[in-house]
């Protein structure tokens, strides 16, 4: 944890308006941007991360929450709060193979479209992972989050970590390129 987190961490567990709002200010932005990868939704994305906050005040009125790794244990809420969030509201299952993706763009609508697509079809992706293996591609790749870091939010050992990005990445790989695993298979 670095400095300036621990001496917020000490003054929110005092309750100190500045260090709770330096908390807010520091990482609401990056937790914003994580629910909205999770969730796709910017409404949602909102209130999964005012949520987060709320639990966080509320856990250190009672003298409990995060004693360190204070980053951590604000995304280990935001996960758990999306995945309630999915839980209660079904994916909708989008294909993977879309033709419209393979069609080629010809204006700037057209890109957007694509791109539009594209973006569902690997979000869609990411939901057929384990959550584990979900939860360390979207905290390494889309958070920008190292190793030791990720380990910290899973509560597991940096081996671990890296054992569930390798399987992460080779399973979105079969999803996102079948044509290429099958050429690969029959080639």
């Amino acid at each position: 944890m670095t400095k300036p987190e621990a001496e917020w961490l000490a003054g929110a567990r005092r309750l100190d308006e500045e260090a709770l709002e330096a908390i807010y200010a520091t990482f609401s932005p990056e937790l914003y941007r994580y629910a909205f990868r999770l969730l796709g939704e910017s409404q949602a994305a909102e209130d999964l991360v005012s949520e987060t906050f709320y639990r966080l005040l509320r856990v250190l009125q009672t003298d409990g929450g995060p004693r360190d790794h204070l980053r951590a244990y604000l995304y280990r809420v935001a996960h758990n709060l999306a995945m309630d969030h999915h839980r209660r509201h079904s994916l909708q299952e989008e294909p993977l193979n879309d033709k419209a993706l393979q069609q080629p763009a010809s204006t700037g609508t057209d890109q957007v479209v694509e791109q539009s697509l594209a973006q569902a079809e690997a979000r869609t992706a990411l939901w057929h992972l384990t959550p584990n293996q979900r939860q360390v591609i979207m905290l390494k790749f889309f958070q920008g989050l190292n190793n030791q870091e990720v380990a910290a939010v899973l509560n597991k050992p940096v081996g671990a970590v890296k054992s569930l990005q390798h399987r992460a990445l080779n399973a979105l790989h079969r999803m996102l390129e079948p044509d290429q695993d099958q050429l690969e298979k029959t080639g």
